[in-house]
């Protein structure tokens, strides 16, 4: 079954509870070692294609957000994934070895793709490699889709332990103010989601369905049913809406009906049926890891109905 998340950031469990309910997985926002006030506004801008953000990981820091927030979202009994961030190795092992004591929590998304990730397939190994011994829980590495080669990160992610990849994160853009030609945000660039990321998005999602085996969560862009049954045929076993929730956050329930109708009209009988058809082959769909992921083997099919986005 293709789970439906919200992408990290993109959505405040305690401020609309029922939304995050509506979700097969709720995700925090970002959570770093040490408090962070973020980047001054103006923080969010409009785009002719999407939206663009520069939150600079504002947050509580992870001893607040465990002590005050943390409670009152296991109280929504929702499943939930805690993405954690940091400015060292040593600062994202911190966030997951305090997060390890909390049975709430599903699975640990590591924020790898900020832009302070200088050498990205070393780091990224690092990264993971630091959480792995610090938790037992499930890791997700989130990846840049600006990386030169997004594989060969995804690969170093894989050898140094993480059990899935969450692909993508935004991409920098700018937006000027039509008057006076100026940035509209304070720190001029920021993170550009929405419509514009999808290819984007579906092409590093096809990339690392090829390079690795382990499960994919598929964001970027995700706005129909059909969006969502494009990423899950290019190899995502689930899929995350983002900027959509913003405009629509009864988005969640209506993609989910969608991607059912999408895959069903043409002739699968589940979304499992097009895991990886863009790449002319059925798998396997690899279930949220418990532990080491074992291979799978992969069967021909018969060419059908390209899915577009």
């Amino acid at each position: 079954m293709t789970r439906i998340l919200n992408a990290s950031g993109c959505l405040d469990a305690l401020a609309v509870p029922e939304v995050a309910r509506s979700l097969d997985v709720f995700v925090t926002k970002t959570v770093t070692p040490l408090p962070r006030a973020g980047n001054d506004p103006v923080r969010i801008a409009e785009a002719d294609v999407g939206m663009l953000n520069s939150i600079g990981l504002a947050n509580p820091g992870i001893d607040a957000f465990v002590r005050d927030h943390l409670p009152r979202i296991e109280a929504l009994g929702v499943v939930l994934w805690v993405s954690v961030g940091g400015f060292s190795a040593e600062g994202f092992a911190h966030c997951c070895a305090i997060l390890d004591a909390h049975a709430s929590i599903e699975a640990i998304e590591l924020n790898v793709s900020c832009p302070n990730v200088t050498a990205p397939a070393d780091e990224a190994s690092s990264i993971v490699a630091a959480a792995r011994a610090a938790t037992s829980k499930p890791l997700y590495a989130k990846l840049s889709p600006a990386l030169p080669d997004i594989t060969a990160v995804a690969r170093a992610a894989e050898h140094a332990g993480a059990d899935g990849l969450s692909l993508t994160n935004t991409l920098r853009g700018l937006v000027l103010d039509r008057g006076t030609l100026e940035p509209i945000l304070a720190t001029a660039t920021g993170g550009l989601s929405g419509p514009a990321l999808r290819p984007v998005a579906l092409a590093a999602v096809y990339a690392c369905a090829q390079a690795s085996d382990l499960p994919i969560v598929g964001m970027g862009g995700v706005e129909t049913g059909e969006h969502a049954l494009a990423l899950v045929a290019a190899g995502a076993s689930d899929v995350a809406l983002g900027t959509v929730l913003f405009a629509d956050p009864a988005a969640a329930e209506r993609v989910r009906v969608e991607l059912d109708a999408s895959a069903r009209r043409r002739g699968f009988a589940s979304t499992d049926d097009a895991f990886r058809r863009a790449h002319g082959l059925a798998s396997p769909r690899p279930n949220a890891p418990v532990g080491p992921q074992e291979e799978h083997g992969l069967l021909p099919i018969m060419a059908t109905e390209p899915v577009s986005l």
